[in-house]
């Protein structure tokens, strides 16, 4: 039997970078494999969950590329589901859940305790065969020695996490339970719990967990602990596909940046690595900017149009030819499209707002009569283009007896407000003879 893979959210408000890390993981398992992904929402906690939540893992999931091949289709949990094991949201698998612990009752392996039921778990150890951790003996502790036995429904009627995690594994077909190391201490009780059932549990991997680069736990209010800062942070999302492999796997030649179709060829168990992971943000970004770079032209018109629009700007005011033209500018000179609209607003905007510092330091009285000259010149420019205009600055320097800078950086932070962007001679160019004209004359009554 091909392998059944499954990512079993609880919908709780978000999407944590660890959760997406394990879903990428079950993924790349069933695609090396040629098995079954599955997506099942553990939604029996109706106090802390809502179908917003849900919303949240299913687009968090699609943003990432990771289709699944069962599971639902909708964040209604009374919605369309695709797979032959449904219903894939626990809230709607109550009945499967009463009628094992019925069973559970009939046998004498559970019994009703004030009000709920527990399990009489075995006394003798359980050894637990992962295949990342290795054998694991687990012994009871000297608490559950007293009372060894635990909760499986509670005096509400609603059943605990252990019950139905294995109910829904066994009654999905799951054969490996890919997930962190976080739930190894829980992994005796389910073992029980199938063996009480009649059947072989499936095949445990236990993931290392993701850890703040200073080796703290990573909460959510850490940066990078949530996936909605990745879409809201302008992150393309096979960076960070790319960047959450190397969290706890490891291609034997130590590659870094890799096509997701290549990791789906290469990933497999044996690589995880045991030890805990440190989330590194700082390569993250590398990552990101390499990815950012090699974007084809027409990806990268969308996104950086999208990026202007959510910060407010309405690319669709020019032609479209100038637009393409300004982003050409654009690329390979940032990293995350969210800083994109604060690097080259001034293409779209003729309010321009001066750098405090850069104005302190380069509109003062000498550099006057020096932009006035270069204005002079860029005016006798024709055609208005990227070498004229360098050849015309630099012409401009030497008739005054300074080094191009100097010209340059007034000049920068006059037409564009900045002091550091695209290349100055092309944004000149972009931009045409009438704006920078224009912005120049506008800057020298700042002096």
């Amino acid at each position: 039997m091909k392998p059944r893979v499954r990512f079993a959210p609880s919908p709780t408000g978000y999407l944590h970078i660890g959760g997406a890390r394990t879903a990428l993981f079950n993924w790349l398992y069933a695609r090396h494999t040629g098995g079954t992904f599955v997506l099942r929402i553990e939604d029996t906690d109706t106090a802390r969950n809502s179908q917003e939540a849900v919303e949240v893992i299913l687009s968090g999931l699609r943003w990432l590329g990771l289709d699944w091949d069962e599971g639902p289709l909708t964040a209604d949990a009374t919605g369309a589901s695709k797979g032959g094991f449904g219903p894939y949201y626990q809230s709607q698998r109550k009945e499967n859940y009463q009628r094992r612990v019925e069973a559970l009752l009939s046998r004498g392996l559970a019994y009703e305790h004030e009000g709920a039921v527990k399990f009489k778990m075995q006394r003798d150890p359980i050894v637990i065969k992962d295949l990342v951790v290795g054998e694991v003996v687990r012994k009871l502790t000297d608490r559950e020695e007293v009372d060894p036995d635990f909760v499986i429904l509670r005096s509400d009627g609603q059943p605990v996490f252990h019950l139905v995690n294995v109910i829904d594994d066994l009654e999905m077909d799951i054969t490996h339970v890919i997930r962190g190391e976080d739930h190894l201490s829980n992994t005796a009780k389910h073992i029980a719990l199938f063996k009480a059932f009649g059947v072989p549990p499936p095949h445990y991997a236990h993931i290392p967990l993701i850890l703040n680069k200073d080796g703290s736990k990573m909460s959510k209010r850490d940066q990078g602990a949530s996936l909605a800062s990745y879409l809201d942070g302008g992150f393309l999302p096979e960076a960070v596909v790319n960047y959450l492999c190397l969290l706890g796997w490891s291609p034997k030649d130590n590659r870094e940046k890799m096509s997701l179709a290549e990791t789906m060829e290469r990933f497999d168990l044996p690589q995880i690595l045991r030890h805990n992971a440190r989330f590194d943000y700082e390569k993250l970004l590398w990552l990101q900017g390499e990815y950012a770079r090699e974007l084809k032209d027409d990806r990268f018109y969308e996104l950086a149009v999208h990026a202007f629009a959510k910060a407010g700007i309405d690319t669709n005011k020019f032609p479209l030819d100038y637009v393409k033209a300004a982003l050409d500018t654009c690329k390979g000179k940032f990293k995350m499209f969210s800083e994109l609209p604060a690097y080259a607003r001034f293409y779209f905007s003729d309010e321009i707002t001066y750098n405090p510092d850069g104005a302190k330091k380069d509109f003062v009285p000498e550099n006057k009569p020096r932009l006035h000259a270069l204005r002079d010149a860029f005016a006798k420019a024709d055609p208005f283009n990227a070498a004229n205009l360098e050849i015309a600055l630099k012409a401009t320097a030497t008739g005054l007896g300074v080094k191009a800078g100097v010209l340059v950086h007034p000049c920068r932070l006059a037409v564009t407000g900045n002091t550091s962007g695209p290349s100055l001679y092309h944004l000149l160019e972009v931009l045409g003879k009438e704006k920078v004209l224009g912005r120049i004359e506008k800057a020298l009554a700042k002096f």
